[in-house]
Formats: C-alpha cells, sequence, structure tokens
C-alpha cells in the first residue's frame, strides 16, 4: 500500500506574514513539519506542495521533497489533490504545514484508521481536552462524536452546548469536549471526488473544510488520540513554539 504525505504551503499568511519560513531555533517552519512527518512509520513519501518559489528554494536548500503548484488553487485540499495525481498512491495524507511539533506517532494512528477500516473514506485526529482556553478558543476547532467514533459535527465554538451551565458550578469538569487535529487521511480516489464538490453552506459560515465532507453525506473517522499537536497561528503561538523546542534542545 502506498500512502503518501502531502504538507501544503503558502506564503501568505494574515496573522503571520512568511508563516511557512519564519525561524525556529535554526530551522524555517516547514523544513521542522517536513522533518517530523518523515518520521512517520507509515508514510511511503513525503512532499511539499507549494505555490511560492521561496517556499520551493527553502526547502530544496535543506534536502527536502518539493512540488510547485499554480497560484490560484482555492484550498490545501485542492492543492494536495493535485499533487496526488503524480504518485498513484492509495492513501494520501493532508499534514499541515504550521504544526512543527506533530508527534509522528500520531500520523500514523490516524493512517491506521483507513487501514483497518475498509468503509472509512477520510480520517482525522481529535483529543479531550479539559481546558477552558481551547474550548472557548475560536482558532481550536471543536467536535463532537458519535458513539463509533464518527464526527456528527466541527465548530469554532464550544460544542457541545450545555444548556445548565450557570445552574451547574461543575459542569465543565463532567462534560465531554474533544479538540480537533488539522490532519486527514483520504482514500485517495475519495480525495479527487471531494475537491468536485462545491463549497458547502456550513463549510462557509465556519470556514472549516471539513463540513463539506458531512453536508454532502459522508462520514469523517476519528482517532481519538492521547498526542499533542501545537499549531501556529499567532505571532504568540511561535514564540511559545520556540520555547518548547529550545527548552528540549531540538
Amino acid at each position: 500500500m502506498k500512502i503518501i504525505g502531502i504538507i501544503p504551503s503558502r506564503y501568505a499568511s494574515t496573522r503571520l506574514p512568511a508563516k511557512p519560513l519564519v525561524d525556529i531555533c535554526g530551522k524555517p517552519m516547514i523544513q521542522r513539519v517536513y522533518e517530523q512527518a518523515k518520521k512517520s512509520a507509515l508514510l511511503t513519501d513525503v512532499v511539499i506542495a507549494t505555490d511560492d518559489e521561496r517556499i520551493e528554494s527553502a526547502v530544496k536548500a535543506f534536502g527536502g521533497n518539493v512540488q510547485m503548484t499554480p497560484v490560484d488553487i482555492q484550498s490545501g485540499s485542492d492543492r494536495i489533490a493535485l499533487i496526488a495525481k503524480n504518485y498513484q498512491a492509495d492513501i494520501v495524507v493532508n499534514i499541515q504545514g504550521d504544526e512543527p511539533m506533530i508527534d509522528p506517532k500520531l500520523i500514523d494512528q490516524t493512517i491506521q484508521l483507513l487501514i483497518d477500516d475498509a468503509t472509512a473514506v477520510v480520517g482525522t485526529a481529535v483529543k479531550k481536552t479539559t481546558t477552558h482556553q481551547d474550548v472557548f478558543n475560536p482558532n481550536i476547532v471543536k467536535v463532537v462524536l458519535d458513539n463509533n467514533n464518527y464526527a456528527l459535527y466541527f465548530s469554532r465554538s464550544p460544542i457541545p452546548y450545555v444548556r445548565d451551565a450557570k445552574k451547574d458550578h461543575e459542569w465543565f469538569a463532567r462534560t465531554q469536549f474533544y479538540k480537533h487535529f488539522g490532519i486527514y487521511v483520504y482514500r485517495a480516489d475519495f480525495l479527487q471526488h471531494y475537491t468536485t464538490l462545491k463549497q458547502s453552506p456550513l463549510e462557509i459560515t465556519e470556514k472549516l473544510e471539513q463540513l463539506r465532507i458531512l453536508e454532502n453525506g459522508y462520514k469523517i473517522k476519528c482517532a481519538v488520540t492521547e498526542y499533542e499537536s501545537l499549531p501556529v497561528d499567532t505571532p504568540e503561538d511561535l514564540q511559545k513554539i520556540i520555547a518548547l523546542i529550545s527548552n528540549r534542545g531540538l
């Protein structure tokens, strides 16, 4: 089975300019993501998909595998789908380019969903959280699951909504919240089909691509993981990551 990991990487970022190339303890962020993905036991290949020559040059400088894509591609999913056509893979993994500390075991656990379940067409990863910061931060996507760990809905708002929260001071500790990690594992043929679907109303409202899958009647299987991954969305996030990597001597 051929399983390719693709890291979409765009230069533009409203909250953190030139995000893929920001320095993290001597390495550009995109290099750290790539090196973590290369440690996966299940990926047979890893490639960075970009529309920017500055990123292409940086990746080539550290010896990474990079492919150029058109500037006018609308989304990361469209970008990886275009690259995936060149690799004849069975499974395609979309690895976010702003998670420099992503655990290779998290990648493998998510891939394993599709290896173990022949009926699953999309997999992703979630983790239980008990912190107010995660639940009420719109940059951290929340998800609710059914009894078989399929996603019911994703939102930037806190879900589930606790109706009696004001009457119950212990509601937060007793409510199960899951945060979502932005890794997606696709059957290759479903990925190509997915990119033909029009943007859906909920996707547009929440600015979450995965809602297009649910709105079109498909299911997303979720791996409930104990591993952590910290996305870099803001300059403050970047400083936290730098401090963590520096303290660990990585």
